[in-house]
Formats: structure tokens, C-alpha cells, sequence
């Protein structure tokens, strides 16, 4: 019996376990709910995306569970090889990928499509850990800074070619790693305003992102401010406890793709101010719990690739959310765990698998 309690791992984080069950089991909810008028027009079967939404989340549970039972180092070890393989599979798209609604960012896989932007998150997550932990150099120093976040060019020139919102959450993520490892706080300041000038650059090189800024200022001038303009409507009609679930007007034909990055707008009109205030809070706690894994690690790598997952799901969720209310322009980002997207939450999951791995060697 001793031997055996000795051979046993220690017990994931309870806390971020449910946590993620919970917004796991109320994306899919919401999902079915946004989603199923466009199936029944499109496909005639108003399960559509929720059928296949339930099988990815299915593997990803699959995978959370695999991994997290698999130490972290060895991810950490195969860094370098997922970085490489991100900057190939982002190069495949960019040659032979399938495009979806003017965007091509998707390759096909027989009857499965891929996305590989999702994965070059989780491999720049990964590889950052890798760099900074095995560069045996100081990390407090501004060259330090800046080549960290040299190493990051190539993969966001790769996704930002067609995707510019994966490319500015690639380049947060590298921010808040090179944050949580640095002692010095002002030399950020030079490091956001080269990132700002990046971002600038970015939006100058395409007149489509500039008009995105136009449309984001005044969307009732432009044709293409219509998303918007029905988004914000769905949200100012859910009033504070909403319509009902299932109850939704405007993702009958007016908020385009809700089931995609609006489906906040939906949850909005549903359940209300307060259901949307309530899975802030649910999102909030996640965060935190990942942040109390991170600040316990015994190991510098656990505490970066937690702290990696933990800045990946804040900044995807706050642009997700800033968009659909208006507070910043239309960048195409999807809401973690309740948007439709297989790729997204299959590698979600993984990367909750990676945390819960994490919370089992906390000091």
C-alpha cells in the first residue's frame, strides 16, 4: 500500500478542473442556441455546430486528461521541434491553404480542416518557456528583451500575413513571459512602443485594416459596420436578465456568423447583463487560478508556461469582448470555450491539460 501511494501523482487543481468543465459545458449550451438557425438554413440540421463543436470538445477532453496526467518538462523539451513545425504548417497555409469567408487560414486534412494559428500559440507558449529557461543568460537585461522577442518575428510575419489577431496575441504572449521573467519593469516602455510601432506598421501595410479603423469609428456609415451595429443591438435588447435561452432575435439571419466571434452579443441577449457579468466572473476565476499555479511552481519553466496559458486566455478574452461591444476595432478573435471552432477548442483543452499538469508540483 505504501509503495503505492508513493507511485501515485499528486492531485490536479480541483478548482481549475471545474472551472473549465463548466465553461466547457456552457459553451457548448450557448453554442446550440447561436447556432442553431444557421445550421437548419445551411446544412437543414439545427445540431450542425453544436455536433461537431461536441465532438472536438470531446478530444480536447481526451487530450487535457493525456496530458495532464504526462509531465510538463517533456513538452518543454520538444519546444523547439513544435516552434519549427508552427513556422511550417503557417507557411503551408499561406501556400496551399483553404480560404473561408475571404480568409485563408485553414488546411485540409481529408474530411477535417486545421487551423494552424491555433497551434503556433500553444508552440510559442512552449518555446518561450524553452528559450528562457535554457539560455543560462540573464534575463534582466534590455537585449535580453529585445532578442526574446526577435525569435517571435518569423511566426508572426508567418500568421499575420492573413491573421492579424492571432499575430498581436503571439506578440502578448511573448510580452507577459519576458514580464514575469525580467526584474525591471521600464524597459517595457520602449519595448510596448516598438511593439506599437510593429502594430502600426502592420495596419498601414493593407487598406482593409485601415478601413476596419474607419468602420470601427462610425460603423452606421459603412455597409460593412452591419455585424456591429446588430451585435450591439442584441446586447442593448438582452436588458439585465435577458430574453431566455434560445430566446435570441438577432441570430436569426442579423448578427452574421453568430455562433462564430459575436457569440458574446447572443449570450448578451439571452441571459442578460447579469449572465454576461456571470461568465466574466467564471473567466476571472480561471485566470486567477492560473495565476496562483504560476506564483507556486517550483520550477521556473512551470511557472512561464502557466503564466503563458494564463496571458494567451486574458488577452483572447478581452479582445473578444472589446470587439463585440465596439470598444476597439473588429480583429476577428474568437471567445474561448463558447465560440464555435474545433482546432480552437481542442488545443484550449490541451493547454488546460498542461496547467492542471503544473498544479500537480506546486510547492
Amino acid at each position: 500500500m505504501s509503495d503505492q501511494k508513493k507511485n501515485a501523482q499528486p492531485p490536479v487543481d480541483t478548482a481549475l478542473l471545474i472551472l473549465v468543465l463548466v465553461l466547457a459545458v456552457f459553451g457548448l449550451i450557448i453554442l446550440l442556441s447561436a447556432s442553431e438557425y444557421n445550421g437548419r438554413v445551411r446544412f437543414h440540421d439545427s445540431a450542425y455546430y453544436f455536433k461537431k463543436q461536441l465532438f472536438a470538445t470531446s478530444l480536447g477532453l481526451g487530450a487535457m486528461y493525456v496530458i495532464s496526467t504526462m509531465n510538463y518538462r517533456f513538452f518543454v523539451r520538444l519546444a523547439p521541434a513544435a516552434y519549427l513545425l508552427s513556422m511550417l504548417l503557417s507557411t503551408a497555409v499561406l501556400l496551399v491553404g483553404q480560404e473561408i469567408n475571404g480568409s485563408k487560414r485553414w488546411l485540409n486534412l481529408g474530411p477535417l480542416s486545421f487551423q494552424p494559428s491555433e497551434f503556433a500559440k500553444v508552440a510559442v507558449i512552449l518555446f518561450l518557456t524553452w528559450q528562457i529557461e535554457y539560455s543560462r543568460r540573464r534575463t534582466d537585461g534590455f537585449w535580453f528583451m529585445c532578442r526574446t522577442m526577435l525569435t517571435l518575428l518569423p511566426i508572426v510575419g508567418l500568421v499575420g500575413s492573413n491573421n492579424l489577431s492571432t499575430a498581436i496575441i503571439i506578440l502578448g504572449i511573448g510580452v507577459i513571459l519576458i514580464f514575469a521573467s525580467s526584474p525591471h519593469y521600464m524597459q517595457f516602455v520602449a519595448l510596448g512602443s516598438a511593439g506599437l510601432g510593429f502594430i502600426a506598421v502592420f495596419l498601414a501595410a493593407e487598406s482593409y485594416r485601415l478601413e476596419r479603423l474607419a468602420i470601427w469609428r462610425d460603423p452606421e456609415k459603412y455597409e460593412k459596420g452591419f455585424q456591429t451595429i446588430q451585435g450591439l443591438y442584441a446586447i442593448g435588447s438582452g436588458g439585465l436578465f435577458g430574453r431566455g435561452l434560445g430566446d435570441s432575435i438577432q441570430k436569426l439571419g442579423f448578427v452574421p456568423e453568430a455562433q462564430n466571434d459575436m457569440i458574446f452579443s447572443i449570450i448578451c441577449e439571452e441571459t442578460g447583463l447579469a449572465g454576461a457579468i456571470i461568465l466574466i466572473l467564471v473567466f476571472a476565476l480561471l485566470l486567477w487560478r492560473l495565476c496562483v499555479i504560476s506564483m507556486h511552481s517550483q520550477e521556473l519553466s512551470a511557472a512561464l508556461l502557466t503564466a503563458g496559458i494564463m496571458g494567451h486566455l486574458a488577452i483572447q478574452v478581452i479582445l473578444n469582448i472589446a470587439v463585440v461591444t465596439n470598444t476597439i476595432p473588429n480583429t476577428g478573435i474568437t471567445l474561448p470555450f463558447i465560440s464555435y471552432g474545433g482546432t480552437s477548442i481542442v488545443f484550449l483543452l490541451g493547454e488546460m491539460g498542461l496547467a492542471l499538469n503544473v498544479s500537480r508540483y506546486r510547492k
